[in-house]
């Protein structure tokens, strides 16, 4: 195993540990991990869990390339891998069948950490949840994962908490997974679901009512719709319609339950979107819509800087266990940056915590001589050009 000619200060990672920290404290309590057969356990919960969010937070493209990192790189071997290391068949094993129960107490414990750290931004418009879904690139060998001929996806379907910008509820399915049914499983009671067309369901917005559930929903346009009363709109609103209504075809698939319908133009586009809000005016609920962009933003950034879409698994297990290290590591992230910057999650400050940790993990002093020496020309090789023998 290669060592490095300095050997590094173990001390020297507190920016590491800073980000961990909050881990740390939902450890002590998460249910333990248990050998499913006669061989005892080689990698430790907290292990798996660290070197997956090494994983995420340095952008690593492959299983292989995380386990050559933490065998090869000197701050890798002592901080992230086991003290014995971290073999490829260990590492595999554990990833495609240990963990999934662990990472989501993790997750939910974290979750809970971060919005109480976190101000509510938008605490005026209520207790916000984005509901959506995004798509992750399989490889054909992942038979499970059923899309369409040709191409294989899983879809994660995600609850984001707006007033806090965090992820707070993950369900997986293969990519033709129906969207709609993980609606009531993200959805608490007192909360209000954001959600586009697609979530379109009235005997939904009928179940949701009974459950003292909130929603804000975009409808299609040529949705039948029965007026039963009006409300007053301001002359210079931008909304053209707010009245509370049936949704639907009498006898067939209408409302049982009265909802509030507000239609609005953005951009000379109308929108339609009922809801059970009643407590906040037209434009708050216009407002309350345009904020479901942020999980769309969401599932951007997190898949792109965080490297969700690089596969270390094909079982639906393995890959449930990535998904959830890759939200644990945002979380870690937002935590972070509010309590340093008092700042939602940029990768401008991710960047900076990725140069401070290896700036950490270095041995200067060495460096630092050799460069004070070209920095001074009297301090450089006395030897020139012309002190070589010619020939």
């Amino acid at each position: 195993m290669p060592r490095s000619f300095y050997p590094q200060d173990k001390r020297a990672t507190s920016s590491f540990q800073d980000l961990w920290q909050p881990a740390v404290t939902v450890l002590s309590d998460s249910p333990p991990m248990i050998s499913r057969g006669n061989k005892p356990i080689q990698m430790h919960f907290e292990q798996q869990l660290k070197a997956l969010v090494y994983f995420h937070l340095e952008e690593h493209t492959s299983g292989r390339h995380l386990l050559q990192v933490l065998e090869e790189d000197e701050f890798a071997r002592s901080v992230i891998a086991p003290p014995d290391g971290m073999k490829k068949s260990t590492f595999f094993e554990t990833i495609n069948s240990r963990g999934v129960e662990q990472l989501l107490h993790v997750f939910e414990k974290l979750y809970h950490k971060a919005a109480k750290a976190i101000p509510n931004e938008y605490a005026q418009l209520g207790d916000l949840v984005a509901i959506d879904g995004s798509l992750i690139d399989a490889c054909l060998s992942m038979t499970w994962a059923d899309y369409r001929d040709g191409a294989k996806k899983a879809k994660v379907h995600v609850g984001f908490d707006i007033n806090h910008s965090i992820p707070c509820k993950v369900f997986l399915t293969d990519g033709n997974g129906d969207e709609r049914p993980f609606a009531a499983h993200i959805i608490a009671p007192g909360q209000t679901g954001v959600l586009d067309r697609y979530y379109q369901c009235h005997k939904n917005f009928d179940l949701w009512q009974a459950e003292g559930k909130f929603f804000v929903c975009r409808i299609k346009a040529n949705t039948n719709k029965t007026v039963l009363r009006s409300n007053e709109i301001p002359s210079d609103s931008l909304v053209f319609f707010d009245a509370i209504v049936l949704l639907g075809t009498p006898g067939i698939n209408q409302t049982k339950e009265e909802v509030r319908l507000v239609g609005y133009y953005v951009d000379h586009k109308p929108y339609w979107v009922a809801t059970n809000r009643l407590g906040l005016s037209g434009e708050q609920i216009a407002t309350v819509y345009k904020l479901r962009w942020q999980i769309e933003k969401f599932f951007a950034w997190w898949k792109r800087h965080l490297r969700v879409h690089h596969l270390i698994a094909r079982s639906p297990y393995g890959l449930m266990v990535q998904v959830l290290s890759g939200l644990i590591t945002y979380l870690l992230l937002a935590i972070y940056c509010h309590r340093h910057y008092r700042e939602k999650v940029s990768i401008q400050r991710v960047r900076e915590l990725r140069i401070r940790i290896q700036n950490e993990t270095r041995n200067l002093s060495p460096l630092a001589t050799d460069n004070e020496k070209w920095r001074n020309p009297k301090q450089r090789n006395p030897m020139r050009y012309e002190d070589y023998a010619k020939t």
